[in-house]
């Protein structure tokens, strides 16, 4: 076989003889189970039932210049030329206020529907991309490595027997954090090219069995067009995957894509309309798509975006602010039309981001990698306003240059699994410690 079959659907493919007919003699079991599930249509699933929005800040966002401490003296001497004017600040107490280009936010919290946690991190901070972007998505400790996420560990533990749409991944892969025992969720970039291609570029020295399967997952094109990456040298970190290429480790990762009728996602993104208008960026394209797909009722528990761009090692003024205000109006955008939906109540954003930035400025007009940042909670019942304790900027009660993490990240993930998304978390998380009232 040297071409690839021209099919409209994903659901004919997996319908027809090739896969669950010629294949079977090899097939894997969940691929199996997937081929029943797409003969048997989509289900009716719960549709009512709370919904997470996951917004990664790829790169080490600055936490310092996002969340400011105007009012400390400290944060001005560290940073002569990149601290953020107390005059531009969007105050949000005496001590505190969001980066001028946080509009959107500051918006929100007004109205009660924003959480700022402050100094999240974790114990033994690891300033590499991959490998503190993996103990994020892992919910790990940083001597520990994990193999499966924890929103996969989360779909194991409480949803069995829901629809692989339980996850939707925004991007060209599937995060960490989807990683399970068992294959669920789903990723793509544009609904359009969710489906067989009539082409397919050429797959160089690679078997032609491989090249087939590789076929049936490769979307690649962006809702606008553009990159991933918004600036800076990291666009999406996914974390450390293994990948290995056979037959049967491409067919356990295209099932991940495969189990989910394509037709019913094209559908939903044709049928369901955006309420409001949004800014012009990456991010407000992915928003909006996740919109479209709530507002439809696919069955998702968990969507995953990512906003590329914040290593801002030189230079970062100009990227930063940037970055922020695609952030700020993109969330801001997104909330008004899942309200305009009547979905308000039943979604929670939350953001990460791997690492925040040294406290001193460095030389080349721009940051380090460091460790505690803020992260925000958006929603109309997160418990709102300036959470947890902010950390020290003393240059005294610094670790080697950064700041201290006040806030661990996992018991945040406690406090989502547990009050927002209703199972008991311990298991999932496989750690002890005490969940954070977000509600």
């Amino acid at each position: 076989m040297n071409n690839p079959p021209t099919l409209k659907t994903r659901r004919e493919f997996l319908q027809g003889s090739l896969l669950a007919g010629s294949l079977s003699w090899t097939i894997p079991a969940f691929l199996s189970r997937t081929i029943t599930t797409l003969r048997a249509g989509p289900s009716t699933g719960e549709t009512d039932r709370n919904i997470l929005v996951v917004v990664q800040l790829a790169g080490g966002n600055d936490g310092l210049n996002t969340l400011v401490p105007f009012s400390n003296d400290d944060y001005y001497k560290a940073r002569p030329n990149l601290g953020v004017p107390a005059r531009t600040v969007l105050k949000l107490n005496d001590e505190v206020g969001l980066h001028p280009a946080l509009g959107g936010l500051r918006d929100l919290h007004a109205s009660g529907q924003l959480a700022v946690w402050q100094g999240v991190g974790y114990p033994n901070p690891n300033r590499s991309h991959f490998r503190s972007t993996e103990i994020w998505q892992t919910a790990s400790a940083s001597e520990i490595n994990e193999k499966y996420g924890w929103l996969g560990r989360y779909f194991d533990h409480a949803c069995a027997g829901a629809e692989p749409t339980v996850g939707v991944s925004v991007g060209r892969q599937s995060p960490q954090s989807f990683a399970g025992p068992k294959p669920l969720g789903v990723s793509l970039e544009q609904p359009e090219t969710y489906r067989f291609a009539d082409t397919d570029p050429a797959q160089g020295n690679m078997a032609s069995g491989e090249s087939f399967y590789r076929h049936l997952n490769r979307p690649d094109i962006l809702d606008n067009g553009g990159e991933m990456n918004t600036g800076g040298s990291v666009g999406s970190v996914a974390g450390t995957i293994a990948s290995h290429q056979n037959p049967l480790d491409f067919l356990e990762r295209t099932a991940l894509d495969a189990q989910v009728s394509s037709d019913r996602i094209r559908a939903l993104n044709k049928n369901s309309l955006n309420r409001v208008s949004y800014p012009v960026s990456a991010l407000s394209n992915q928003l909006k798509l996740v919109a479209r797909l709530i507002g439809g009722g696919l069955p998702t528990r968990v969507f995953y975006v990512s906003q590329g761009g914040y290593d801002t090692h030189t230079n970062q003024s100009g990227s930063h602010d940037r970055l922020l205000g695609e952030l700020g109006s993109a969330i801001k955008a997104f909330n008004e039309d899942i309200k305009a939906q009547g979905n308000l109540d039943k979604v929670l954003l939350m953001t990460f981001s791997e690492f925040g930035r040294r406290v001193k400025q460095n030389a080349n007009g721009g940051t380090d990698h460091g460790a505690a940042a803020p992260l925000f909670m958006v929603g109309s019942k997160v418990r709102p306003g300036i959470l947890g304790t902010a950390p020290d900027l003393t240059p005294t009660n610094l670790h080697n240059g950064d700041l201290k993490f006040t806030t661990d990240f996992r018991s945040l993930y406690a406090g989502v699994i547990e009050q927002w998304l209703g199972t008991e978390s311990k298991s999932i998380l496989k750690w002890s410690g005490p969940a954070a009232r977000i509600t």
